[in-house]
């Protein structure tokens, strides 16, 4: 008499390949730089000890998406009023057809002891100009939003790549279980290039970014079906309990991230019903901390940004409008003031209140958008100058602050007008070697096995700024 296998004979040859494959892999693992996978089993978003003792805890990242005026902001250039409204000696490619040189209409000033120079736009930020190191020579590679988009948060310009948050979850962890250990809020929507901007790619789903559309104040709005309209808490934790027993028997069979990354979100988004409430509620901050940031859309969400970092969230993205509102290609002067002016007091503000909280010292802050802008004036289809600045690939600025950081500096330099970067010309790969430095990895061995190969965020170049790191 036959015996009847639980299985069928294709589902035994493919679970045995499975088995043989799942232990190739766990050697696989043990020769990886960062063994990361391994501890899945206990968590993909556990806590994990760096490669060395870092110096910073966890990153706020200022994301002024459109492309921020270097000229007008971080970089100032005297030469360019001696060259008003005549061609400059030496220009570079432009993606449009600019003019003559087109001086700042905002005055530069020296602050703190450093005297690091910084524009009238960023008066209150600049009241912290000993904790900034400005890097001034960043360039990308194309003058063109979404790659430089890619570049600036992923580390590629064209193949999917996980962003920079995915690599410190990835790395890191989270202290909080009840919270997504990485969030990226955008005010009024999707960014270009969407959710890419904070996508996991190859790495396991579970490190990509919570989208957050901070222009709402209402918890319901900020995250959907955070709260269930009809199951009591009892009732769902039977059905998580039933639905992790079929989740968990399916994953059995299978070797499958996406899976894990499932069962993940289900529990995650169970327990924020609470932890999130509190983290959201600006109403338990102090009158005099909630007026320090302002009642601004980005005011709010720079508060709650760091009440979620209070609470062990490792990544937040702060982003500066779903469209493009630095991308001034015309009316700068006004623009740019408007712009400067919803985001400088909570910068300055969040600052002050990490130094307050003792956050300071182990929160690394990055401020910087995808590219600068040229220091000639951009012409129009008649010939006339429209008063604003095309996107300039060649040299633009980023600065750090916290975490780490020797404040009170600026780092290389772009040419006497702003064009391009001269003097310690530094790449994306740089920028994010630093921040992986500075939160205790060395970039060339955080790696992930995909493909055939171990990937890392700066690819096979990067190289960490030392000269301002504390």
């Amino acid at each position: 008499m036959n015996q009847i296998l639980p299985c069928s004979r294709r589902e035994l040859l493919q679970r045995s390949g499975l088995g043989l494959g799942a232990l190739g892999l766990a050697s696989l693992l043990g020769e990886s730089g960062h063994q990361v996978q391994a501890k899945e089993i206990a968590g993909p978003l556990a806590p994990r000890a760096p490669h060395f003792a870092g110096k910073a805890k966890r990153v706020i990242h200022f994301f002024l998406n459109g492309g921020p005026s270097h000229v007008d902001t971080f970089d100032p250039k005297p030469a360019l009023e001696k060259y008003a409204g005549q061609t400059l000696p030496q220009t570079l490619l432009t993606e449009r057809k600019t003019g003559a040189a087109f001086p700042s209409p905002f005055k530069f000033k020296k602050y703190g002891q450093s005297g690091l120079e910084i524009s009238e736009l960023f008066a209150q930020t600049a009241q912290h100009a000993d904790d900034i190191a400005v890097i001034r020579s960043m360039y990308a590679q194309v003058p063109n939003h979404e790659p430089s988009l890619m570049l600036m948060n992923c580390g590629d310009s064209v193949q999917p790549r996980p962003s920079v948050g995915a690599w410190v979850l990835y790395g890191l962890g989270t202290e909080n279980q009840n919270l997504p250990g990485f969030l990226a809020m955008c005010p009024g929507g999707l960014p270009i290039k969407d959710t890419e901007n904070w996508q996991s790619a190859f790495l396991p789903g579970a490190f990509q970014g919570t989208f957050i559309d901070s222009k709402h104040q209402q918890l319901a709005k900020l995250i959907e079906n955070i709260a269930h309209p009809h199951a009591s808490t009892a009732t769902q934790r039977r059905q998580l309990d039933l639905l992790a027993q079929l989740n968990a028997e399916h994953r059995a069979a299978r070797i499958d991230t996406r899976l894990d990354a499932r069962i993940q979100t289900f529990e995650l988004a169970f327990r924020m019903q609470t932890e999130a409430a509190d983290a959201f509620d600006l109403a338990r901050e102090t009158k005099e901390v909630r007026e320090a940031y302002g009642d601004g859309v980005h005011g709010r969400q720079t508060l709650i940004a760091r009440r979620l970092l209070e609470r062990g969230v490792r990544y937040v993205q702060l982003w500066h409008g779903a469209g493009q509102p630095w991308d001034n290609h015309d009316n700068i002067a006004g623009a740019h003031r408007k712009l400067a002016g919803e985001i400088d007091r909570p910068i300055a503000a969040l600052i002050a209140d990490l130094k307050r909280l003792g956050m300071f010292e182990d929160t690394l802050v990055v401020w910087g958008g995808e590219f600068g802008r040229t220091p000639t004036v951009e012409l129009g289809g008649d010939g006339k100058a429209k008063l604003g600045r095309d996107h300039n690939h060649y040299g633009f600025s980023v600065w750090l602050a916290g975490g780490g950081i020797k404040g009170g500096q600026a780092y290389g330099a772009t040419d006497e007008f702003g064009f391009k970067a001269v003097e310690n010309p530094t790449s994306a790969h740089d920028l994010h070697a630093t921040i992986l430095h500075l939160l205790g990895f060395d970039h060339e061995r955080l790696t992930y096995r995909y493909a055939g190969r171990d990937f890392r965020l700066t690819d096979v170049a990067g190289r960490v700024i030392k000269e301002i790191v504390a």
